[in-house]
């Protein structure tokens, strides 16, 4: 039976500070109405970029939150494998006989190098890579192993020329690279590969690299300091929700429902539009509060006045923005077979109540870790709401051109937690394929733009200010992981380091605390 989730002393911290009464489960969705959410600030949603390898060859990028569940894919760095993509060969192109052409700078951000590998080595890998391919070639009338190199270079020319130019192309193009103090952000572009046997292979290769940023004015940012407080009757509500979620219900004979009890049904909802994507409703046991503030007015007109065993079918239209999307817009055709009749019997609010939620020993101990965790969490909106600001105005004082492959990347993030979000709430996949992705794309880009600046624009103060973490500061953070997987901190340890986890966790903190810097120094 579907009742009111009784206190925990462990989450009373959490149950307190929603200011609301908590379901048990979510088959309450369909009856409870809707309250217009307050205005919130705004969540963090800024990534922030990390290292840069040229031997890894993957640029990292990590969303900047708190303490990332292992367990919630949404909130896991993203990881993006450098991938070199080669052109259309330019068929005979070569560039300068040297070895190496210096870099063509298009604009701030684009580069392209000429890279010329000499021949010797060219014909080294490729003799290499003939013998690997006489190994396992198995050609008609040669014994395994024993076929001839000529005839291995004639018969597997085209995947011998690829696996060359896989081997070495990405290899050089690093080294040219690092020797020109190049680190790239993008997928590296090939284009006029020049490779004939004998010759030096040649090519070129576009790519992005970060801006040069001075950042100017940050240390003139001022941010507003709000002042917050707790009211009285704000704790008595909290205190009466507590109050509400520990509530107990007795049966009821002789008589129907009335405003106030509770309806203890059975029901089935189907929609009546007939719509193949929408799944119907279907619930064995829940109460439903009769004429309650939060109950859609359908359920309560219908149910009003109905005996234990009777059943009633009605419509409910539901608003279109309701947050269920299953629901939302949406007429459903109900049929509620009342079980039971449920009163509601509340705890007297005493000090035995107050024992009941935990270690206190009073009511006023209540009331008064009550006041303590909304005036905390109010602070903590505030600061971060500051904190938004000071980011904004700081983008607003330094424009510069950010890579396109950052703002992809970041597009995609931000389109993959959203898509996330729908099927959470029960779109289906084949829906989802219909929406006009490069639609949202665009609608995505201005807030990606923002987003990858903010984050080099805070990796840039790390670096001015010296903002560094400290080893004791990566193991909280291995130790709540671990917590939270039940593993052990080594075995974290372990998986971290292997898939480059711990960088981008020491990127995090980083850039957390260079916004505290910020927050802190602008008083």
């Amino acid at each position: 039976m579907l009742l009111l989730c009784r206190l925990n002393p462990k989450t009373i911290r959490h149950e307190v500070l929603s200011n609301r009464v908590v379901a048990s489960n979510l088959p309450t969705i369909p009856v409870l109405g809707q309250d217009r959410p307050s205005p919130a600030g705004r969540g963090s949603t800024r990534l922030t970029l990390l290292s840069f390898s040229l031997y890894t060859q993957k640029v990292r990028l990590v969303n900047r939150g708190l303490v990332p569940d292992s367990k919630d894919p949404s909130l896991r760095p993203e990881v993006q494998a450098m991938e070199f993509r080669p052109d259309e060969q330019a068929e005979g192109e070569t560039v300068s006989p040297s070895q190496t052409a210096d870099a063509k700078n298009k604009n701030g951000i684009n580069r392209e190098i000429s890279v010329e590998i000499p021949a010797q080595e060219v014909t080294r890998e490729l003799e290499k890579l003939v013998q690997k391919y006489q190994k396992v070639a198995r050609l008609p009338g040669f014994r395994s192993g024993h076929v001839p190199p000529s005839i291995i270079r004639q018969r597997f020319k085209d995947g011998l020329q690829s696996d060359v130019v896989e081997a070495l192309v990405p290899r050089y193009f690093r080294i040219e690279a690092e020797k020109q103090g190049m680190i790239p952000v993008s997928q590296p572009r090939v284009t006029d590969l020049h490779i004939h046997e004998g010759e030096p292979l040649r090519f070129k290769a576009s790519f992005e690299v970060l801006p040069e940023i001075v950042v100017e004015g940050y240390k003139d940012l001022r941010a507003d300091r709000t002042e917050v407080d707790v009211k009285e009757e704000e704790v008595e509500d909290a205190l009466n929700n507590v109050r509400e979620q520990h509530a107990t219900y007795t049966s009821v004979e002789g008589r129907s429902l009335a405003d106030g009890d509770f309806a203890q049904a059975s029901m089935d909802g189907k929609p009546k539009q007939g719509e193949p994507a929408t799944q119907p409703v279907h619930m064995d046991e829940i109460l439903i509060e009769i004429g309650g503030k939060n109950t859609v007015p359908e359920f309560s007109e219908n149910l009003r006045g109905a005996n234990a065993g009777d059943e009633r079918e009605f419509e409910v239209t539901y608003p279109a923005d309701l947050d269920d999307k299953r629901l939302a817009g949406k007429t459903f055709l109900y049929s509620v077979k009342v079980q039971a009749i449920k009163q509601k019997n509340l705890p007297e609010l005493n000090d035995d109540f107050a024992k009941e939620l935990g270690e206190f020993t009073s009511l006023d101990q209540v009331r008064q870790q009550i006041r303590e965790n909304m005036l905390a969490e109010r602070k903590h909106t505030v600061e971060r709401e500051a904190k938004d600001k000071l980011v904004d105005e700081l983008v607003k004082r330094n424009d510069f051109e950010v890579p396109e492959s950052l703002v992809d990347r970041q597009i995609d993030l931000r389109l993959e937690r959203g898509l996330r979000a729908l099927a959470s709430q029960g779109m289906k996949m084949e829906d989802m394929k219909k929406m006009d992705l490069p639609r949202l794309r665009a609608g995505q880009r201005d807030q990606a733009v923002q987003d990858v600046k903010s984050s080099l624009l805070l990796e840039r103060i790390a670096e001015l200010e010296k903002i560094e973490v400290g080893e004791d500061e990566l193991n909280h953070e291995v130790e709540a992981l671990a917590s939270q997987s039940k593993q052990t901190s080594e075995a974290v340890r372990a998986r971290l380091t292997q898939d480059g986890g711990l960088d981008r966790i020491r990127n995090r903190i980083r850039s957390e605390k260079t916004l505290d810097f910020l927050y802190h120094q602008s008083a």
